[in-house]
């Protein structure tokens, strides 16, 4: 059902367990958000239709080969395939997707500075901030550019995604990308690298050995700066997590976490993973936040929450923010204007309403580092 509100036409749905129907309910998933904290599943599964769109692993919770790689501990049969679809299992070893564990599914490009990053409020690129060690000039670093490393592969099926494109990626093996490509990448004009996508987390052996190898690589041609970053769903082997996390320490760079919901189910409905994943990503974030004091400017760690609406609503950020403010309450907290993509097409953007509760249950919780971004794409009242 659709109606006009503001001169906009918006679609109503209905909860097809309590009856409700509102705009803020999404047809595709059928369910309001105090049903599914209840307990309500998705019916139909359209996370399986989703992943069956691209002909991706739906289910990898068992299996004869356990891979510990990222934090959703996917179980692969033989001649399977895990969640990622880059790391399979051939009966007598680890298989991947490109043939070569040095060759990752993804793609880079470079973007210059400033630009639309999550961490845009401490940014050295952007703000400056850190110099005269982790940024050239006090002022930002206009006329350079940030290698993005965009990976075709994820461990998460968010029905949002707004960049679904990885699948495609995924499913194909292609684009592919070898760490001698990125160390290639690394010019006089270069000043970072952040590795996101899909997601960083499955692909981390490959980020870390290049960006060890890109470090060097900046050193040797005179760079006076070069920040390792990373923006992830925080769904990491907390192993290799530390390992990422010293080198951003070290290099002025940034771990940016997108902390999506708090309730299990929610995450679940949302993104296509359980309980005990949500619990490897609340302990990697307080994992990271245990090097946020050893660097004073840039902040280390940054979270981020795409609000939703109607799913990501009040309670998701009451939980959420009264979680980071017990760990630190100093840890800046950036809320995301969200918009319809790839399955969640019926939903509007984030109202500036929803924004502005959610800042004000961040600071009343005692977050003292909050920011608004996306600010363009916030709409009207629900």
């Amino acid at each position: 059902m659709t109606i006009r509100v503001h001169g906009f036409v918006v679609f109503m749905a209905k909860c097809r367990v309590c009856g409700s129907t509102s705009i803020v309910i999404s047809s595709v998933i059928g369910l309001c958000v105090n049903c599914i904290r209840s307990g309500a599943r998705l019916d139909p599964d359209h996370h399986l239709a989703s992943r069956s769109r691209f002909k991706l692993q739906s289910y990898t919770e068992s299996g004869e080969y356990k891979c510990t790689v990222c934090g959703r501990n996917c179980g692969i049969n033989k001649n399977s395939r895990g969640f990622c679809n880059y790391r399979g299992w051939g009966g007598g070893g680890v298989e991947y997707s490109t043939g070569n564990p040095e060759v990752a599914v993804g793609l880079y490009y470079y973007d210059p500075h400033p630009t639309n990053c999550v961490a845009f409020p401490i940014c050295p690129a952007i703000t400056g901030r850190g110099y005269p060690e982790y940024a050239l000039t006090p002022h930002g670093e206009r006329g350079y550019y940030n290698i993005a490393v965009f990976y075709g592969g994820c461990n998460m099926d968010c029905l949002y995604c707004q960049n679904w494109e990885y699948r495609d990626m995924a499913r194909r093996a292609s684009p592919r990308l070898s760490i001698e490509q990125l160390v290639d990448a690394v010019n006089r004009r270069t000043t970072c690298v952040c590795f996101f996508g899909g997601d960083p987390g499955p692909f981390a052996p490959h980020a870390l050995l290049a960006s060890k190898k890109m470090i060097t690589r900046a050193r040797d041609i005179g760079l006076g700066v070069f920040r390792v970053c990373w923006e992830t769903n925080g769904l990491w082997n907390p192993l290799l997590l530390e390992e990422a996390a010293r080198l951003s320490l070290n290099t002025g760079g940034i771990v940016k976490i997108d902390f999506k919901a708090w309730s299990p189910e929610v995450y679940s409905v949302l993104c296509g993973i359980g309980e005990k994943h949500v619990r490897v990503i609340r302990d990697n974030i307080k994992l990271v936040a245990k090097y946020y004091e050893l660097r004073g400017d840039p902040p280390l760690l940054l979270l981020s929450t795409l609000l939703v609406p109607g799913y990501v609503d009040e309670y998701e950020v009451d939980q959420m923010t009264k979680y980071i403010a017990g760990i630190n309450p100093d840890i800046p907290y950036v809320f995301l204007g969200f918009h319809p993509d790839y399955m969640l097409l019926d939903l509007p953007t984030t109202s500036r309403k929803h924004v502005e509760k959610a800042v004000k249950i961040a600071r009343e919780n005692g977050l003292r580092n909050i920011h608004v971004g996306n600010v363009f794409l916030l709409g009207s009242d629900y």
